[in-house]
């Protein structure tokens, strides 16, 4: 059981949620209106803001499979549900336990976060309810990644300046490429690349917020080199290409989030670059998608 409940929160990907709340938290501090110094985090705060973030991740991921329950058993039949490794009632309310429970850690720690919580919890449901019925899903879905730097940036330092707002964006422009890859995954191919070109657009936001700074562009020729091979297994389209570059572009999370913050901290982006590899070997075990 446990494993089933494992692989229902893709919990393979939860160090990328943690990378982004480290970015959102450092950034919201170096921009602020009165900046906040954080070179250290608050750890009372960092473990709310992990544990309650973790929660909508999980949650939603739990949900979408609740909510995908008729397709997958047509399409991709060995998910939990359609095995009968668990119930899709089972599923639904502990996906909606959890989104509540993370609402309820964020309002804990400040207000402005609880709200932005709500937010994501309403994107979250948004694109579980809708994700199979627009195409501007992977839209939805970027924009539950730019709220969690808001969210962290609101734990420590109040509403977000530009510059953190501008990352968010590029968070939001990667997210919904690599969406727009997942939903195409059950077919094994790409019927149009365009929307992957959302993807360059962290690249350039990093090239502007560090402005020429060594270490954050090294880490970026990282993330670039990175995301490339993603997109290569794309246009090559063997078998099993495109599940691989999904989850290879979700790790890459960490790497985008580890640039922005070595613009601050050597040493803090350590911990994102950490996260990096820690996501790829967590997927080793439990698949990401």
């Amino acid at each position: 059981m446990l494993r089933t409940l494992l692989i229902l929160g893709r919990v393979s990907n939860l160090p990328t949620v943690w990378t982004n709340l480290l970015a959102g938290a450092v950034l919201g501090a170096a921009f602020a209106a009165e900046p906040v110094r954080f070179m250290a985090p608050d750890l009372a705060t960092m473990l709310l803001l992990i544990l309650a973030v973790s929660l909508h991740y999980t949650g939603g991921m739990f949900l979408n499979d609740a909510f995908d329950a008729e397709i997958d058993a047509a399409q991709r039949s060995n998910r939990p549900i359609p095995t009968g490794k668990i119930s899709r009632s089972t599923v639904f309310l502990l996906g909606a336990g959890q989104l509540l429970a993370g609402v309820l850690l964020l309002f804990a720690v400040s207000a402005a976060a609880g709200w932005l919580g709500v937010a994501l919890a309403g994107a979250i449901l948004l694109y579980d309810w809708l994700h199979k019925r627009t195409t501007l899903a992977p839209v939805i879905m970027g924009a539950c990644r730019f709220l969690v730097y808001l969210i962290a940036a609101a734990a420590v330092a109040g509403p977000a300046e530009t510059p953190v707002l501008l990352a968010a964006l590029g968070l939001w422009s990667y997210t919904a490429g690599l969406t727009y890859a997942a939903k195409q995954e059950s077919l094994n191919q790409m019927g149009s690349l365009w929307p992957l070109l959302l993807l360059t657009l962290p690249l350039i936001i990093v090239a502007v917020l560090s402005q020429g700074a060594i270490l954050p562009i090294l880490i970026l020729a990282v993330f670039a080199t990175w995301a490339a091979l993603a997109v290569r297994r794309f246009l090559r389209r063997a078998p099993g290409d495109v599940p691989r570059g999904v989850v290879s572009l979700i790790a890459g999370m960490a790497l985008y989030d580890a640039a922005l913050i070595s613009i601050f901290s050597a040493e803090l982006a350590a911990v994102a670059l950490a996260g990096f590899l820690l996501t790829i070997a967590f997927q080793r075990v439990i698949p990401g998608t």
